[in-house]
């Protein structure tokens, strides 16, 4: 008898770690600048939500949703929401920024609670672009299109 073939997630899959945001809201924006600033090894990505790529990168994941009020983190395979993602983006940033993800402890629905009250109110606080962020040159290959 043959051994059972070994089926290995191609290596994008695996190693995919996308960040997904509004892209005309302010404060998403300042998240992705500050993911960027530390992270210099360039180990996110990140897609407006607008964008054809974040649909399909969600498409190809079936992903369904209407439009969200929230982040989306794609680790692999696997699609983080609300407070989840945020707490595994910080996780995977590494350095004290990990130290936040202690915050997984508490349930579900306080920590999207919150989440959700900051989200609802983003552009009233924040505000809100016409347009998309458009990368510059320095940092253009992390906005896959």
């Amino acid at each position: 008898m043959f051994p059972k073939k070994r089926v290995f997630p191609k290596k994008e899959e695996k190693d995919d770690r996308i960040v997904i945001f509004d892209g005309v809201c302010n404060l998403c924006n300042r998240a992705v600048q500050f993911i960027i600033r530390r992270d210099p090894r360039a180990g996110f990505k990140f897609a407006a939500l607008q964008s054809d790529y974040a649909q399909v990168i969600l498409k190809d994941r079936e992903y369904k949703f209407e439009q969200p009020d929230f982040i989306l983190y794609v680790r692999g395979n696997k699609i983080h929401v609300k407070s989840t993602a945020v707490l595994f983006i910080l996780k995977d940033l590494g350095g004290i920024w990990n130290k936040f993800y202690a915050f997984m402890i508490l349930p579900k629905f306080i920590r999207d609670y919150l989440y959700d009250k900051i989200a609802k109110n983003r552009y009233t606080l924040f505000g809100k672009k016409e347009t998309c962020m458009i990368p510059g040159p320095d940092i253009k290959s992390r906005f896959p299109e």
